[in-house]
């Protein structure tokens, strides 16, 4: 029997299961077709906008010392979504592979649908559950980057992003000016062999070669194999060709968050390649109820990198003195993104208030802008 104290924890999770609203749409996109393939974009990016608007923003800190066995219904929504994720992928290139009622066209935009849930959702669960400690959770988060193509983000993310984010040997830190498009390829280009010396550095300090068994890449490519032989057996060329698709969108639309996450904020640099220690301040936050719940609490972005394994439903938010905050949730800034003078004509006037805010005293920029700045001291 379900004790109140239980039903309250389970009614207070369950806006954190939203992510589970695509799965009926990928059905009735694959079924019906036509307009209905827009579903599952309107509903990632549209429906929890609008939402945004209506619950407003949502101030409160939990207690940080809350127990883990009270955070099992919001745990167990990452911890399922590998296997939802897996069926959904797969599924609709079996649909695809089996029927011909949709135009190929019609079923490039059913992955395209599915891509973007399995970026805004599936790469955002992965991210949580690699922050954590369990070798169960961090497999998982392993799969699910697997199935998109994108195994090397967690090397990157874990080794470099939370190491040297806003210095110049991080990729994803976006730079002032820089537009998403630009941001885009060269973090295509800069992140896998990024990700690949941090991985040999580490190697390199254990006395290990880098072609040592223990080096992640070779588990990376395996899955990812994996992953391609099944849509290959299961679609042949073409549904080879439609998985690829669905990852590319995926990490495209992961890589529009990382473009807002940081655009234009950087750490101080001190001199000899040291940078000032990460504060609050290097992250762009969002308030905002229903995209946080979308997102399971990104845009508490801050804390996440100030307590990289707390786990998502105890993240902190801060006030204005403590970290800049934006006006919209992610998922209307990173439609704006896509348009360059409008993201700028937007944003860097807040970049300038960010800098007048915390950095008064430096008056040239131009050293920043560029990422001409001395790598960090140490970094690989």
């Amino acid at each position: 029997m379900v004790t109140p104290q239980q039903f309250r924890r389970l009614s207070a999770a369950l806006p954190f299961w939203a992510s589970l609203g695509f799965v009926p749409l990928v059905v009735m996109a694959a079924l019906w077709g036509g307009w209905w393939l827009a579903l599952m974009p309107l509903y990632g990016w549209v429906a929890f906008t609008v939402m945004d608007f209506i619950t407003g923003l949502y101030n409160d800190n939990p207690d940080t010392e809350t127990p883990l066995a009270d955070l099992f219904w919001y745990r167990l929504i990452t911890l399922i979504w590998f296997p939802v994720q897996f069926v959904v992928i797969f599924g609709a290139l079996w649909w695809v592979a089996t029927t011909s009622h949709l135009h190929w066209l019609e079923q490039l935009a059913l992955m395209f649908g599915v891509g973007v849930m399995s970026g805004v959702i599936g790469i955002v669960y992965s991210h949580e559950l690699l922050h954590q400690k369990t070798a169960m959770e961090r497999w998982l988060g392993d799969l699910l980057l697997a199935s998109v193509l994108y195994s090397h983000f967690r090397s990157e993310h874990l080794q470099v992003h939370h190491r040297y984010i806003g210095t110049p040997r991080d990729p994803v830190t976006a730079r002032m000016g820089e537009g998403f498009q630009a941001y885009f390829l060269r973090v295509l280009r800069d992140c896998p062999p990024s990700a690949w010396r941090a991985e040999a550095a580490m190697l390199a300090r254990k006395g290990l070669p880098v072609w040592h068994r223990t080096n992640p890449f070779w588990r990376y490519a395996a899955l990812q194999g994996a992953m391609l032989a099944l849509a290959f057996v299961i679609g042949g060329a073409w549904g080879l060709v439609l998985f690829m698709w669905q990852a590319l969108i995926a990490i495209w639309q992961l890589e529009l968050t990382n473009y807002i996450e940081h655009y234009g904020l950087t750490r101080r640099h001190l001199g000899d390649g040291k940078y000032e220690p990460v504060r609050p301040h290097h992250s762009w936050n969002a308030s905002h109820r229903a995209s946080n719940w979308l997102m399971i609490n990104l845009q508490r972005h801050s804390d996440h990198h100030t307590k990289p394994d707390r786990r998502f439903p105890l993240l902190q938010t801060y006030g204005t003195d403590q970290a800049p905050q934006l006006p919209f949730g992610y998922p209307a800034l990173t439609t704006l993104a896509m348009v360059p003078p409008l993201w700028r004509r937007f944003m860097n006037p807040k970049v300038r208030a960010w800098r007048r805010q915390f950095y008064p005293d430096i008056s040239d920029w131009g050293e920043y802008d560029r990422h001409e700045t001395p790598i960090p001291r140490g970094a690989s």
